[in-house]
């Protein structure tokens, strides 16, 4: 029997192309099932066939419990009765039991045919993939063999995939027998052996399309740095050209527009806009914004967004239909974009002037001609007062030496008492208000300051409360009055 063992497993290996391991393993795992059949479906039975001489031995596995956690009698055993029985042994071992091996002639073929089988097609399925991923093939073209509940299961070659219907583009119809190109969004393992999910929505896909179509691509002269869609109605590119003799949105249009409609007629006639990319991030906005033209940009490191103005003239075109086309260069960018007509900056720049002057003259115990001499040499914070480099400050014409480092040193006792305070304040600060995502010492502080001292606290204030008390834009207090809210709803 030994013998026929080996030899099954060498014919086995060889007319499905895949390792004797895998059927070694494959055989093991049928036997196991044909031996918990004599025992008990929910036995643990471990099953081990020799590579040289193909005998076989079985186990019957229990797995090492606390007394007052066994759940399965079949599966586990108590601490105390595994060292009855082992002595030395510990919670999570395992114990076995040898059992007397299964007659393999008497079960015979068939009854481990299909895990055998089973197993092997996953192997192969998992080698063809293998092989498959290994030429970087991410742009697949396929035939749709079926429908499943609406996703479309595409054969390319050896493979076969699915195109889930939310990665399809809408509105377009296909149907068994269509040729089809996708994007290998991802490998799905958790399913029954290695699945290949299809995307025709993802950015990457209309990226792929391009470098089909533009050589330049392929050859290194051109490059998309970035890719953002609206499937089936609109996308925007970001194109860069390392040779400064190729134009990089002429080169992607082609002559009289072919290669941009060869793109276009895939994608269920998506309109696509070429735009430059820059390393200048309020350029790029810029660019982006297009066909809409902007007056002027402010642009917020921290918060990483940019307050984008346009004259009332190009406030639509800048929005674009249902706020597409400032979200495909929201995206495109990485930037977050807050348009405004040039009355609306004037009037925000204002309150923010007026709120750093008031700051200023309260905090510096300075008047108002001193706090706006401040202003308009770009100072907005008294950290910059307090620590900004000395031979910067003594540039401002308006100051002498005598008043920079009485300003300096007004910054820096201000902020020092402000520190002390906190630290005091956030004694006071319940740990589920600290633990809050988007919570910060600072935050936090100046919450307590305002007897905001709990999570229930602030999930009560409203966002115009808020934004009053610690002066933060009304998107982020909203998210954060959400964020404390969470806990009343948890149980729904």
């Amino acid at each position: 029997m030994s013998r026929e063992m080996l030899l099954l497993v060498d014919v086995l290996a060889r007319e499905k192309n895949v390792g004797k391991e895998i059927v070694f393993t494959a055989l093991e795992l049928a036997l196991a099932s044909a031996t918990k059949k004599r025992l008990h479906e929910d036995a643990d039975v471990r099953v081990e066939v020799s590579r040289e001489t193909g005998e076989f031995d079985a186990y019957r596995r229990w797995q090492v419990m606390p007394d007052d956690q066994i759940e399965n009698t079949e599966q586990q055993i108590g601490l105390s009765e595994a060292k009855a029985q082992v002595g030395d042994v510990a919670l999570e071992d395992f114990i076995e039991e040898a059992l007397e091996p299964v007659d393999f002639g008497r079960i015979g073929a068939q009854a481990a045919k299909q895990v055998i089988l089973q197993k092997i097609r996953d192997a192969e399925r998992e080698k063809i993939l293998s092989d498959f991923l290994e030429r970087r093939e991410h742009l697949i073209s396929g035939q749709i063999k079926r429908m499943e509940k609406g996703n479309a299961i595409v054969e390319a070659g050896r493979i076969e995939a699915i195109l889930p219907r939310d990665q399809m583009i809408p509105k377009e119809n296909l149907r068994p027998g269509d040729r089809v190109r996708a994007w290998l969004k991802k490998i799905d393992r958790t399913a029954r052996g290695p699945q290949i999910i299809l995307s025709r929505t993802a950015p990457e896909f209309i990226s792929k399309l391009f470098e089909l179509e533009v050589p330049e691509i392929e050859n290194g002269l051109l490059e998309i740095k970035a890719a953002a869609r609206d499937p089936g109605v609109r996308a925007k590119i970001a194109v860069k050209s390392n040779d400064a003799r190729v134009d990089p949105i002429g080169t992607c249009v082609g002559m009289r527009g072919s290669r941009v409609t060869a793109v276009t007629n895939e994608l269920a006639g998506e309109r696509v806009d070429i735009v430059l990319w820059s390393a200048d991030p309020a350029q790029f906005v810029i660019g982006a914004l297009a066909p809409a033209e902007v007056s002027s940009i402010v642009v917020d490191e921290e918060k990483h967004s940019m307050d984008v103005v346009v004259d009332d003239a190009n406030l639509a075109i800048a929005i674009g239909r249902g706020g597409q086309n400032v979200r495909l260069a929201s995206e495109l960018t990485g930037w977050t974009l807050n348009l405004m007509t040039v009355e609306e900056s004037s009037q925000k720049q204002a309150a923010e002037t007026s709120g750093i002057r008031s700051i200023f003259m309260e905090k510096l115990d300075v008047d108002e001609e001193v706090a706006d001499i401040l202003i308009q040499e770009g100072f907005s914070s008294l950290e910059e007062v307090a620590y900004v480099p000395l031979a910067e400050m003594l540039e401002i014409d308006a100051f002498d030496e005598a008043t920079v480092n009485e300003l300096r040193e007004r910054a820096r006792n201000v902020l020092l008492t402000e520190a002390i305070v906190d630290e005091e304040a956030l004694d006071n600060a319940n740990d589920d208000l600290m633990n809050l995502d988007g919570m910060d010492k600072g935050l936090a502080a100046n919450l307590v300051r305002h007897k905001v001292c709990t999570r229930d606290d602030l999930a009560d204030l409203s966002v115009d409360e808020l934004v009053e008390m610690t002066r933060m834009d009304e998107v982020a207090a909203r998210s954060l009055i959400t964020t404390a809210r969470a806990h009343w709803f948890a149980g729904e």
